[in-house]
This record gives C-alpha cells, structure tokens and sequence, in this order.
C-alpha cells in the first residue's frame, strides 16, 4: 500500500491543502518553510524487569513494534553492567523504531483514529506532554490497542512510549500542527 507511487496518506494531503494555509494565517509566517510540519515519530517499547528475567521478552516486543509500525524495530540493549538492577552489558532491554516520510503519516492517522478511540476511559491525550520545543510524548499502557495485534498471541500486555517530532519552535505552534490532525487534546 505505502510502495504505490500514487498514493498519499490521507493526513499528508491534508496538511498540504488544509493544515498549511491555516497555520500560515494563525501564526502569520512571512515564509512558507516557517510553517511547522512533522519531522519524524519514534515509538519505543521498554521491556524492563521483564527482559532481565527473559531475554525472548525483546523479542516478542519487537515483533509486536514492527507489526504495528510496519518497519522493522532495532533491539535496544544495555549498554554498561549494573548489578543492582541484574543488567549485564548487551542484555537487550527493549525496542523501538524511527518513522518518517509516508509511514509516519499512516501511523499517526490510524493512531489518531483506530487505537485512541479503542483506550479503555479515553478522555484525550494531555496538554502539558510538550517539551518547550515543539516535540510532544505520550504512553499507551496497552499496546494491544492497535488492530495489527492479535490478543490472542500477546504473552505480556506491555505499554509503550511515542513522540511525535515537529519542526515547530514552541510548544503553541506544535499543538496548532496537531490539532490540525485531529489529536484528540484533553481540556
């Protein structure tokens, strides 16, 4: 779907016609390259104390990250000893995966629109998750949201973290990006 060289995601074509020319006008951009757009989404599973116990627990995470990314996820491990923690140099703790261009598109419109309406109590994502720069976080406690896991095959419910990289200077202009994408802002 994503290798057809007519198509375009749908909140790719969206920002071009829509979200552009409106936040030209709100924030009043003298040059079309100030306009903030979406650089890029890292998605990142940490496995913890479960991986200390289970090496197959990355694993499993990193097959459950690329599913639902749909590139292959890159296995974070440790990089120094800690004893304390049972941690050994190499022990590979997690996962996550860079997306960009089209697949950074997709991802956010089939989180925006499939996965957060499927959170148990969903009342919105919250304000405060900027980080001053125009780059916003937040966590799933479930990962199983998305509709490319299967439950059934799910051994452990883990949760996982996404930030979603603008090109925005201030945390205003980011959250005007995003509202023109529909994210789903607490009040």
């Amino acid at each position: 779907m994503l290798d057809d060289a007519k198509y375009t995601p749908r909140l790719k074509t969206l920002y071009k016609d829509v979200a552009r020319a409106a936040l030209k006008e709100e924030f009043s951009y003298k040059n079309d390259m100030q306009i903030p757009r979406l650089d890029k989404i890292v998605l990142n599973i940490g496995c913890g104390a479960a991986a200390v116990r289970d090496s197959k627990k990355a694993k499993s995470a990193q097959a459950d990250l690329t599913l639902i990314a749909g590139q292959q996820a890159v296995i974070n491990r440790a990089k120094i000893s800690i004893a304390n923690f049972r941690v050994r140099e190499d022990m590979p703790l997690g996962t996550k995966v860079t997306l960009r261009g089209d697949r950074m598109y997709e991802f956010l419109d089939r989180l925006i629109t499939v996965a957060m309406p499927r959170v148990r109590d969903f009342r919105g994502v919250p304000v405060k998750s900027f980080d001053g720069r125009g780059n916003y976080a937040l966590g799933l406690k479930e990962h199983i949201v998305f509709p490319e896991i299967d439950f059934d095959k799910v051994d452990e419910i883990g949760g996982m973290d996404i930030v979603i990289c603008t090109t925005a200077d201030t945390d205003a202009e980011a959250k005007a990006l995003l509202k023109q994408f529909n994210m789903p802002f607490s009040s």
